[in-house]
C-alpha cells in the first residue's frame, strides 16, 4: 500500500514501539450479572443500539482458560454487541464460573473502571437520568483551571452498580490550546 493510499484511509504510522496498524478502540468488553437488565439499561436509558447476540460458550477441556484466561469450567452464557453513538462498541458478557467474583469493582480496585459518555448539555442529560431514577453520584465537577479546564463531569451508576460518567466540554479543554493533535473526542474532528 502506498503512502497516499494510507493517507486516504486515514491511517497513521505506528508510533515507535507501538502496535503496527493501530487505528483505535473497536469495542470495550465488560461482564454484567444479568445481560437482559444490562441491555435494557444501555438501550432504553443510555440510547445504545443493539446488534447481535452470541452464546452460550463452554468447554470440557482447557479452551476457556487458554483462550480467555477464565476458570476452565466457566460458562459464557451470552454476549451482546451494542453500538453507542459515535463511540466505541460494547461487548457485554454474562458468565457463570466456579470462582466468579460477583462484587462490582470500584475505581480504586485493581481492574476498576468506568465508561464515560460525552453529552452536549450535561444539565439536560442529568435531568433525563434523574427522571429515569438513575443514581447520580454528587454534583457535576466544573474544571476551571489546569489542562482539563472547560470540562464538566459527573459519575452515575447502572442498576447493578457499574460506574458511568457524563462528560462535556463544548468549548474544548485548556490543554488543546496551540496543539495540532488532541485526545479523541466525538465532537472534535481529527486534524
Amino acid at each position: 500500500m502506498s503512502e497516499s493510499d494510507q493517507g486516504d484511509r486515514n491511517t497513521r504510522p505506528a508510533q515507535a514501539g507501538g502496535l503496527p496498524g493501530l487505528r483505535g478502540t473497536e469495542h470495550i468488553g465488560f461482564t454484567v450479572p444479568d445481560l437482559d437488565q444490562a441491555v435494557e439499561f444501555f438501550v432504553n436509558v443510555i440510547g445504545c443500539e443493539p446488534f447481535y447476540e452470541l452464546g452460550p460458550f463452554s468447554s470440557d477441556g482447557d479452551w476457556m482458560e487458554t483462550m480467555l484466561n477464565v476458570h476452565p469450567r466457566a460458562v459464557m452464557k451470552r454476549l451482546q454487541f451494542l453500538r453507542c453513538g459515535n463511540g466505541s462498541n460494547f461487548e457485554i458478557f454474562e458468565y457463570s464460573s466456579p470462582d466468579q467474583n460477583t462484587r462490582q469493582p470500584r475505581n480504586s480496585d485493581i481492574g476498576g473502571h468506568h465508561l464515560a459518555f460525552y453529552v452536549d448539555d450535561i444539565e439536560l442529560a442529568l435531568t433525563y437520568l434523574r427522571a429515569q431514577n438513575v443514581r447520580i453520584l454528587g454534583n457535576p465537577v466544573v474544571r476551571i483551571d489546569g489542562p482539563s479546564a472547560g470540562q464538566t463531569w459527573v459519575y452515575f451508576l447502572t442498576p447493578w452498580g457499574m460506574q458511568l460518567e457524563l462528560v462535556s466540554f463544548p468549548k474544548g479543554k485548556a490543554y488543546e490550546a496551540g496543539l495540532s493533535r488532541h485526545l479523541w473526542s466525538p465532537v472534535i474532528p481529527a486534524p
